[in-house]
């Protein structure tokens, strides 16, 4: 049996229990005492394969409540769209020149849109943007002739999510000094949007297992029913 660590001995909760999903996440809050604001974290199981192209699962979703970091956003655009971009408070924006600056290296951002007529030099990066999940698609918003608009989202608590292999989406929904309310009204959405998102290929029970936890805490189970799963 793995020998526990002096932060492990301190957790406290049910652990193993399937809990309504505000029991859950206030057990997350008090389980989350490291000397940085944790980032709590859901991941949702999903009675999919995503193998078969109709069950892919993939969208985005504007948390109430935000997601407390600061998102850096690169924007491909040009002349009147690049001007917007800057203007809704985008970190980067250019167009062959910024295609120079990732294909040289520069990652320092963590969301990148573009308007539609510049996807063709974008699309040159799919080997460099693909692989970390950043190259822009119109399914999550992230292509789009209104810049100005993506640029606020997600500077706002726009999180995209995506089933991945194992049939798990997961994803960051807040820090652990965010209040009960908005965690609650986060997990909330969350899970609601991945529900809207079932596809058509998906049978039975699509939302299986949800847990929660903080970067540095343990996991707790939500009983979806709890979600109105």
């Amino acid at each position: 049996m793995a020998k526990q660590s002096k932060r492990q001995k301190t957790f406290t909760g049910e652990r193993e229990a399937v809990l309504p999903f505000a029991d859950a996440i206030k057990q997350v809050k008090d389980n989350a005492k490291a000397k940085f604001d944790e980032t709590v974290e859901i991941a949702v199981n999903l009675g999919v394969d995503p193998r078969h192209a109709d069950q892919q699962v993939r969208g985005v979703v504007n948390l109430p409540s935000g997601t407390g970091r600061d998102v850096r956003v690169a924007v491909f655009a040009k002349d009147a769209k690049a001007a917007e971009a800057l203007a809704a408070g985008a970190d980067i924006v250019g167009a062959e020149d910024l295609y120079e600056k990732i294909n040289g290296g520069f990652m320092d951002f963590d969301r990148v849109i573009a308007s539609p007529d510049m996807m063709a030099l974008v699309g040159r990066l799919g080997k460099v943007l693909g692989p970390r999940g950043l190259m822009p698609n119109p399914k999550v918003g992230t292509v789009t002739p209104n810049v100005a608009q993506a640029v606020k989202d997600a500077k706002g608590g726009a999180v995209e999510f995506r089933v991945e292999k194992a049939g798990i989406a997961h994803g960051g929904i807040g820090k652990a000094s965010f209040t009960q309310e908005a965690l609650e009204a986060n997990v909330k959405a969350y899970v609601e949007a991945l529900s809207r998102a079932r596809p058509a290929g998906a049978k039975g029970t699509y939302i299986k297992r949800i847990t929660v936890s903080s970067t540095m805490g343990p996991g707790f189970k939500i009983d979806p029913a709890s979600l109105g799963a």
